[in-house]
């Protein structure tokens, strides 16, 4: 039922209520009630039906309104997402081209070998810099598969993030959003969009799973993968801007943040939460 019927309804109801009570009362119930007794029961009626049927109206109503607010604050959560996209394209994006364009218009300026080879990996780096950026401007013009009047879960977010890493990845998760709080939800998985970027672009992996438990002391998210792998001299290593933002990003969290290999294996491992017995 739509807001205006809702509306027309609760504002009639009771008049045509009470005038076909005092109808039927005039035509049929006159010789059995007197005036007193039907004046008391005219207020009486009024009130067992606005309980009846106004009481379940005025539900209906603030059903309607709260879904009406709740969809107002999801469009401006998507044009906000849009307007950050815009800006992230018009800004970000335009000058990372830019970049690009007069990176190669040095390596043809310059024929020194190593002079080339700096240039290839600056270049190398400004690409991947503009892949992610662009992967960025796409996941905010994405709306969520699971419906815009919906909150959508930490594990959701994670699942629509798997393809990323360019595998078969499967995901075993098991933490609760309420072990994270929402201001830290952000961090946490652009460091998991940092693990699968990694993996896709230097592990040559053929196989990713993501783990992850955790409870009120404390939770623990592992990215693992059977490529090459990193070892921890590899955050030290030129190019490797990710996973320095990556750790820097769990430092200021107060989180730990672990990339080693195990059993030939490489674990990505953040850690966060975390109590002192």
């Amino acid at each position: 039922m739509s807001y205006t019927k809702i509306k027309w309804i609760i504002l009639f109801l009771p008049t045509v209520t009470i005038g076909l009570w005092e109808y039927i009362r005039h035509q049929f119930l006159m010789p059995y009630l007197s005036m007193e007794v039907g004046n008391w029961l005219s207020p009486v009626i009024i009130y067992v039906v606005s309980v009846t049927l106004l009481r379940q109206l005025f539900d209906m109503l603030e059903n309607t309104r709260a879904a009406l607010d709740q969809e107002r604050i999801v469009k401006g959560k998507l044009e906000e997402r849009q307007l950050l996209a815009g800006e992230l394209h018009d800004g970000v994006a335009q000058s990372l081209f830019l970049l690009g364009v007069k990176l190669d218009r040095a390596k043809r300026m310059y024929a020194d070998p190593h002079v080339q080879e700096t240039l290839n990996d600056i270049s190398r780096t400004v690409s991947e810099a503009n892949h992610d950026v662009r992967q960025a401007i796409a996941d905010l013009k994405h709306v969520p598969r699971s419906g815009a009047t919906e909150e959508v879960s930490l594990a959701y977010r994670v699942w629509e993030m798997i393809p990323l890493a360019g595998v078969q990845t499967e995901l075993d998760w098991k933490l609760d959003d309420q072990y994270i709080q929402p201001e830290e939800q952000a961090e946490l998985l652009a460091c998991i969009r940092e693990g699968l970027l990694n993996i896709h672009k230097h592990a040559h992996a053929k196989q990713v799973w993501i783990h992850s438990e955790g409870n009120q002391n404390g939770w623990q998210i592992v990215i693992e993968d059977d490529g090459e792998g990193f070892h921890e001299q590899s955050l030290q290593l030129p190019g490797r801007f990710g996973l320095k933002i990556t750790a820097e990003r769990a430092q200021w969290r107060g989180w730990t943040f672990a990339l080693h290999r195990q059993q030939e294996r490489t674990l990505f491992i953040i850690k966060g939460g975390h109590r002192d017995e």
